[in-house]
């Protein structure tokens, strides 16, 4: 890395670039924001987040908590369109949704969807008017970026912090699985940065094996970990220095990721199922009851899927992964 492209602005012009291929190619489409989520936008508008998040302790704390800020929005909403669209595509597949839920449910995705194009039209991502990437770019050729030397050892130290307060943070007890959104949805928030950071930061993180693997890690190690392209790191060999997680580890958070991911959507889907049954039949009561008729005998009830969240993090923080996460 030379002076005049330092590595932290270089990760941040590559995801920017990726982002504006996107934006350009969707606007020649009928629907702009259908196009930019059917584009992947969500992947760069998450790596630029995971930068934001991480610069903000490292630099500028204002000006990249603004950039935070803005690009976190964009995501956001996109998660939502994301939320509907994909239990829209789930719910025509099931005879046992009725037609109006998944009516309401479309509904819903094209709300956002018409809400999303007039702010990002308003905020200059897209339109005649379009200049905000350029504008990002200018901010971020203002900056006293930091050599590459320091830069690493800046992040190592913010990515062990980090590590540090997940596990302060679930060992203080904050989080006790009594509810989806702030403790298994949240929860599993913490632990993906994790895992988003070292794809942002462009090949700086390399995994490296075990010379002798624990036994217990192999529960974690199943074929859909292994061959997952979220596990391969970025190319670095043009980087002087690099930042070694351990790989079994590192596959173990994955793991957790997921399983916390499939868990949490189980229970996203009961939620939908609910509000729509109240919004489009409006019953007097057994709202609850009346939608897990409409699942099939596989599926959890909340309280359920709150206990094996917790069981499974339970012995994921009392096998260590995070403690063991950074090859010292």
């Amino acid at each position: 890395m030379n002076n005049d492209n330092p590595p932290g602005k270089a990760r941040f012009l590559f995801f920017l670039g990726q982002l504006q291929t996107i934006i350009e190619k969707a606007e020649s489409t009928e629907n702009t924001v259908l196009s930019i989520y059917a584009g992947n936008a969500r992947t760069p508008l998450f790596m630029l987040e995971g930068l934001t998040r991480l610069y903000k302790k490292m630099h500028n704390k204002k000006k990249f908590s603004k950039l935070n800020k803005l690009i976190k929005d964009f995501e956001d909403r996109l998660g939502i369109i994301d939320y509907y669209d994909g239990f829209y595509k789930e719910f025509i597949n099931d005879k046992r949704i009725p037609d109006l839920i998944i009516s309401y449910v479309n509904d819903k995705k094209e709300d956002t969807v018409k809400a999303l194009q007039e702010d990002l039209t308003k905020d200059n991502w897209i339109g005649k008017h379009k200049k905000r990437i350029e504008k990002i770019i200018t901010k971020l050729n203002k900056i006293d970026w930091l050599d590459e030397k320091e830069d690493t050892r800046k992040i190592l130290t913010v990515y062990q912090d980090y590590i540090d307060k997940v596990i302060k943070n679930y060992e203080s007890g904050s989080i006790d699985f009594t509810d989806l959104e702030d403790d298994v949805h949240e929860f599993r928030r913490e632990l993906r940065w994790l895992s988003i950071y070292p794809q942002a930061l462009k090949g700086l993180m390399q995994l490296m094996p075990e010379t002798e693997p624990k036994e217990f890690l192999n529960k974690y190690l199943t074929p859909e970990i292994l061959s997952s392209p979220y596990n391969v790191m970025p190319d670095g060999s043009d980087l002087q220095g690099y930042i070694i997680l351990n790989k079994n580890y590192f596959y173990a958070l994955s793991w957790m990721i997921a399983e916390l991911g499939k868990l949490k959507d189980s229970g996203l889907k009961v939620d939908l199922i609910e509000e729509g049954l109240i919004s489009v039949y409006k019953p007097a009561a057994h709202a609850e009851q009346l939608t897990y008729s409409f699942c099939d005998e596989t599926q959890l009830t909340i309280p359920q899927i709150l206990d094996q969240s917790k069981t499974i993090a339970q012995t994921f923080f009392d096998e260590r992964i995070l403690q063991n996460l950074i090859c010292k």
